[in-house]
């Protein structure tokens, strides 16, 4: 068990100052926020992983809202410690938001920040260590980094030491900064910039089903915000740090395809039968050509297409395709020459899965009376999902097949030769937010400043979308504010996968861009 980190505060600067590890500050006169926040990781950095550590215990699948609720708990409490009002939204059966609030007297600006602490399912069958009981390693497992003890207070830190727990990438580790720059600024006597409202979400991974339920419950203040803070996501591919100003949507559907009305043997029925598995191998091939282009009709006309500064912000990204192909083992990519950050801002159509029978050991003589295909659709801004959704049925009838949402009784099989049940569609709209927005110019220039500090000279990354899926849609074409996406794990992280984990040096920028962008000049008359 990690001993709680508010029992180790106390000692820890003793400690620190009799090892000689805690230098003491400078005159806070002579320092900025991100100077002080700095100071500050650096003298408690054994406590800092500590308390993430502590933080990554909490098991948190959103609908086990036990689980959760104690690990809401626990953030509102930390939150209410580093200064800011806490409390808990609750609806019933729902996992709570954490909402907070830290005003600054004079501050014209608003900051909202969203979080979400909620996480992936898991199998612990597939880690290599439980996946709530948190692991310290020397470097990346692929690495050969070995397992090590957590730091004893006033012990150093390596940046390229990974913890190994779920959410460490994805999304608990923006928390875990957000908090120590809080306390450092309490602790320094450092106030923010802009007033602050915390928005953590416990519903993320599933969907964020609630969470425009839980804005109606704060709208008179999420009204005064100006801008949207996304903490998620990964740098980018090639180590650098990044800003994001848009987001994919996200859709599921499933095929499926019919034969006869039961399992037949493939010796007395082979060659006769429809075979299900071919015929859905058809159909899906006829969705896509060889280079990974979507043949739907239609299927590109709706994407807004990008402004002046976010073609020239495309235009300087890194190419990271050639250390990706390596690093992935891929001979081609689809759509190539175009580049992954080009790729990302098309809508997708990918098959997430196939079934037909059975494979390896239990395969069996038999032709399968049904085939199932996956679909999972990325959306980009100007894309409406019921839209998509109807392209593909459109397609799949253009295609000889009759298609339903259930499945066909015996007078349906009978008239129609080739039948599709599609369901599913839904799913959460792309959003994307202007680059030449004033409150996103602000940012830019503090991550700028942030990003120079820590990795050199231009080294931010300005990124127009980026692939994953955020509820971003409800910030930006709902309540109509800008919202940009702020990514710190390290692209390797595991995210949504065993043995996800966090490089410590993430965590150490996390914080110093934080503090940066809550200090950051324009916000106070």
């Amino acid at each position: 068990m990690i001993p709680s980190v508010q029992a180790l505060r106390a000692g820890c600067v003793a400690i620190a100052l009799a090892a000689g590890f805690l230098v003491p500050p400078a005159p806070l006169a002579a320092q900025s926020g991100a100077d002080l926040a700095q100071a500050y990781r650096q003298s408690h950095e054994a406590e800092i992983v500590r308390d993430f550590a502590e933080l990554l215990t909490y098991p948190n699948r959103a609908r086990d809202t036990e689980d959760i609720t104690r690990a809401a708990l626990f953030i509102r409490d930390r939150l209410r410690e580093a200064g800011a009002d806490s409390e808990l939204l609750t609806l019933d059966g729902v996992a709570p938001l954490v909402y907070g609030e830290l005003n600054t007297p004079g501050a014209t600006r608003t900051l909202g920040i969203y979080v979400h602490y909620d996480g992936q399912p898991v199998d612990p069958a597939n880690w290599t260590h439980p996946p709530f009981e948190p692991t310290l390693y020397s470097a990346s497992m692929e690495a050969g980094g070995e397992p090590i003890p957590f730091p004893a207070p006033g012990e150093g830190v390596d940046p390229n030491w990974r913890i190994y727990a779920r959410s460490a990438g994805d999304d608990k580790a923006p928390i875990a900064a957000v908090l120590t720059v809080l306390d450092a600024f309490r602790e320094g006597g450092v106030t923010p910039t802009s007033n602050l409202v915390f928005f953590f979400d416990g519903e993320e991974e599933a969907g964020s089903r609630n969470l425009g339920r839980y804005m109606e419950m704060r709208a008179g203040k999420l009204d005064e915000i100006d801008i949207w803070l996304f903490f998620d996501g990964p740098a980018h591919q090639s180590g650098r740090p990044q800003l994001t100003f848009g987001v994919r949507g996200s859709m599921g559907m499933e095929v499926t395809v019919y034969g006869a009305t039961r399992n037949l043997h493939s010796g007395h029925y082979g060659n006769w039968t429809p075979d299900t598995g071919s015929i859905l191998a058809h159909l899906l091939a006829s969705m896509k050509d060889r280079d990974g282009n979507v043949l739907v009709e239609g299927w590109y006309d709706t994407a807004d297409p990008i402004g002046d500064e976010e073609r020239a912000a495309l235009e300087s990204i890194p190419d990271v395709d050639p250390q990706l192909r390596r690093e992935l083992g891929l001979a081609w990519t689809e759509g190539e020459p175009a580049t992954i950050a080009e790729r990302l801002l098309l809508p997708a159509l990918n098959v997430r899965g196939i079934t037909s029978g059975n494979t390896g050991a239990l395969a069996r003589n038999v032709i399968p009376n049904t085939a199932v295909a996956a679909l999972g659709i990325r959306l980009v801004k100007g894309n409406e999902p019921a839209h998509l959704r109807q392209l593909v049925v459109d397609h799949i009838e253009k295609q000889g097949f009759h298609v339903v949402s259930e499945d066909p009784d015996m007078e349906t099989r009978l008239r129609y030769p080739r039948i599709a049940k599609v369901t599913g569609g839904g799913g959460s709209p792309a959003a994307r937010t202007g680059m030449a927005n004033s409150y996103v110019q602000q940012v830019i220039g503090a991550a700028s400043r942030a990003a120079d500090r820590a990795f050199g000279p231009g080294s931010l990354v300005l990124a127009p979308g980026m692939g994953g899926t955020l509820p971003l849609h409800l910030f930006t074409d709902v309540a109509g504010k800008p919202a940009i996406v702020v990514p710190v794990a390290n692209h390797d992280n595991n995210q949504h996968a065993p043995d996800e984990n966090l490089r410590i040096g993430n965590l150490w920028y996390a914080i110093d861009l934080y503090a940066a962008l809550l200090t950051m000049p324009g916000g106070v008359s």
